[in-house]
């Protein structure tokens, strides 16, 4: 989706290269590529009409118009309606809620049925074309939040806020067994020997893992813990393979505690995100519903969301 943004050279930015002030803003070198490329990419001029290159110093007063190129549609993704909520949607993302079920990206043996084909037939109905990109990613089997940018701009941004852990994920997962209340898992994580999906914990092979954990209910029942997660990384299957570790596996896990007793996918939900907007610096925070087949974990009751409002400024660290 072709975009323009227009912005007025302030006093601190004076003296700077287009390029610096670019940077600042948040546009990678790689989107920086594109636009020196593009054709009126770069402008200076009340009109956006003079194009400049991103050596040009700027001055205070001056107009600066970026138009972001239009990217190349995802043509490979064919559109299909797929059931999924969009929480939020501007110009410049959406906030969708995947279901269970739901690949995000197609592969061998789900070429039609992820949340990409979704997105591709949504705007195929709105005539509009449109190049998928997650800015998270959750399991097929992973319910909840999930960012998409709309455009290079936002994406990059987005990108760089993920990397700087500027996104603020929590997540909510029913596990076995009576937890502490508070604590800390910090574990390196490999891929297990002989499999190209499972993982484990491994000292040696393994890539630094951390995962903070809050109890926020106990079921002696059914003797299952609900716990809201924050986490320092984002390694494939880093919350499942730590709390297996410390001997609290996800309830409805394939691959690492395979107990269908309650659930028949694994227990873990993207419940929050917050994070700035990625153009405008507005807060955004969002939270999704909990699933039907999640509420055997919530005592009757209980507030999840109200709980999580009251933590919002504090992580979820002992």
């Amino acid at each position: 989706m072709k975009q323009t943004f227009t912005y007025p050279i302030t006093e601190k930015e004076q003296g700077k290269t287009i390029e610096q002030v670019l940077r600042q803003k948040g546009f990678s070198r790689r989107l920086l590529v594109r636009l020196r490329k593009t054709d009126h990419g770069i402008c200076l001029g009340e009109n956006g009409e003079i194009p400049v290159y991103t050596t040009k110093i700027v001055s205070e007063g001056d107009l600066l118009t970026i138009r972001i190129p239009d990217d190349s549609p995802s043509e490979h993704i064919v559109p299909v309606r797929q059931d999924f909520t969009i929480l939020y949607e501007d110009g410049d993302l959406m906030v969708i809620d995947k279901p269970a079920g739901m690949p995000v990206h197609p592969s061998q043996g789900n070429f039609y049925n992820t949340l990409a084909n979704g997105i591709a037939w949504y705007f195929s109905q709105k005539g509009e074309n449109f190049t998928f990109r997650a800015v998270n990613r959750l399991d097929r089997d992973t319910t909840g939040l999930l960012i998409i940018a709309k455009h290079l701009l936002s994406a990059a941004v987005l990108s760089e806020m993920v990397a700087k852990k500027q996104i603020r994920r929590q997540y909510l997962a029913a596990v076995s067994g009576k937890t502490e209340e508070s604590g800390s898992v910090c574990a390196p994580i490999a891929r297990a020997d002989g499999s190209t999906i499972e993982r484990c914990v491994d000292p040696v092979r393994g890539e630094y893992a951390c995962t903070h954990y809050k109890t926020l209910a106990y079921c002696p029942e059914k003797d299952c813990s609900l716990v809201l997660l924050s986490l320092e990384t984002g390694r494939t299957h880093q919350i499942r393979v730590h709390m297996k570790y410390i001997g609290h596996p996800l309830y409805g896990d394939f691959l690492y505690h395979p107990d269908y007793r309650f659930i028949n996918r694994q227990s873990l939900h993207s419940f929050r995100l917050s994070f700035l907007h990625p153009i405008t610096g507005k807060a955004l925070s969002f939270e999704a519903d909990i699933p039907d087949d999640f509420a055997f974990a919530v005592p009757e009751g209980f507030s999840v969301s109200g709980y999580s409002r009251i933590q919002e400024e504090q992580e979820c660290r002992p």
